[in-house]
């Protein structure tokens, strides 16, 4: 092998491991490498409370929960009733009803205001 055909390997090596870098990224991207239901769990909203402590609304499946977040452990803190939906007239899906999650957080942040 003389240095073009060496040169010509390395290339095509370094090619090869963009590609896969490539769509390694753009899957990850997509979710389609996560493994079960993404919307089973989800996040809605949440509240610093100081250093490493959160308190947040997580929804499950058909049920609301305020868990309290720190470094060591998570509290179940309270459980509320499942979010009413409000169809959008545009789509006529469902989507969950934003506002009394904002009235929520506002209320958190004016008590930790007081402190």
């Amino acid at each position: 092998m003389n240095e073009a055909d060496v040169l010509r390997v390395i290339v095509t090596l370094i090619f090869i491991l963009m590609v896969i870098m490539a769509g390694a990224w753009a899957v990850r991207r997509s979710g389609l490498g996560r493994a079960g239901n993404a919307q089973a769990l989800q996040v809605v909203a949440s509240q610093s409370l100081g250093n490493r402590a959160w308190v947040a609304i997580v929804e499950v499946e058909d049920a609301r929960l305020v868990v309290g977040v720190t470094a060591q452990q998570i509290n179940l803190l309270h459980t509320l009733p499942p979010a009413p939906s409000i169809t959008d007239g545009d789509t006529g899906t469902q989507q969950p009803a934003a506002a009394e999650t904002s009235r929520f957080t506002a209320a958190l942040s004016r008590a930790l205001k007081r402190r």
